[in-house]
């Protein structure tokens, strides 16, 4: 079940009730006018939620001009039906649900960074709400045992590694041509989730024809979030920027 929140200044975001729960960061909208969203899933390897990987990502792209939903999805107990289910109800409600500001449809956008970002992207391939743009940030791709993040693994799948589900839910699997666009990025010597998961979605997305754009880092650890501390890292912000504008989720600079 998926519970809609008004993230307040200085207040904290709390879980009050079961099920995941979309905290909301409008935009400033003087203008009235239709104003893209951006889906914010953080990390945690499935067994917490990220802070910096929610409420600073939501701002950042507010002041890009965006709308912005942290979304806290449940943890305990988990079930990855459920998570993906929530994660597809908050995609449509953020193109279709009523609110007190004003969304662009077309424009709705989805960032998911490590544990996030498989969740992220088994979304984006296989439910039937999905994104117009996919984020990844050094995301958890495979289930596959040599390249997978263990923990994300064995707390995604309950510990049942049966090859049937580790092939479903391995999201390089199911990428097909409805795949929405999607921005990679990740560090060459990342020692948590190894740079192979990239590699592969970013191998599926051209092998169906799907646009896509990868940035590997040549060092920088696991988690850089907005990459405070990583000068060379934090070059993924103006990269992303460029292809938001490209995509026409922000404006053309004058």
């Amino acid at each position: 079940m998926l519970h809609i929140r008004r993230h307040l200044e200085g207040a904290p975001e709390t879980q009050a009730s079961p099920g995941s729960s979309l905290w909301l960061y409008p935009a400033e909208n003087d203008s009235g006018r239709e104003l893209p969203f951006m889906l914010v899933l953080p990390g945690g390897g499935y067994q917490h939620l990220a802070p910096h990987e929610g409420e600073p990502i939501a701002k950042w792209f507010n002041a890009l001009g965006m709308h912005a939903g942290v979304l806290h999805y449940q943890l305990e107990p988990l079930d990855p039906e459920a998570l993906i289910r929530d994660v597809a109800d908050a995609i449509a409600w953020a193109r279709t649900g009523d609110k007190a500001f004003r969304v662009n449809p077309n424009r709705i956008g989805m960032i998911g960074f490590s544990a996030g970002g498989h969740l992220a992207s088994i979304t984006a391939t296989t439910a039937s709400s999905k994104p117009d743009l996919l984020i990844l940030a050094y995301p958890v791709i495979t289930f596959e045992e040599m390249y997978t993040h263990q923990g994300s693994r064995e707390r995604f799948l309950r510990q049942r590694l049966s090859p049937e589900d580790i092939q479903r839910y391995s999201s390089d699997r199911r990428v097909t041509a409805d795949t929405p666009p999607t921005f990679l990025w990740t560090t060459a010597n990342d020692a948590a989730v190894p740079v192979e998961n990239s590699l592969r979605f970013a191998a599926a997305l051209s092998k169906s024809g799907v646009p896509f754009e990868l940035h590997v880092f040549e060092d920088g650890r696991h988690g850089l979030g907005l990459s405070d501390a990583n000068p060379s890292c934090r070059q993924w912000l103006e990269c992303l920027k460029t292809w938001l504008r490209q995509h026409h989720f922000v404006k053309e600079e004058t």
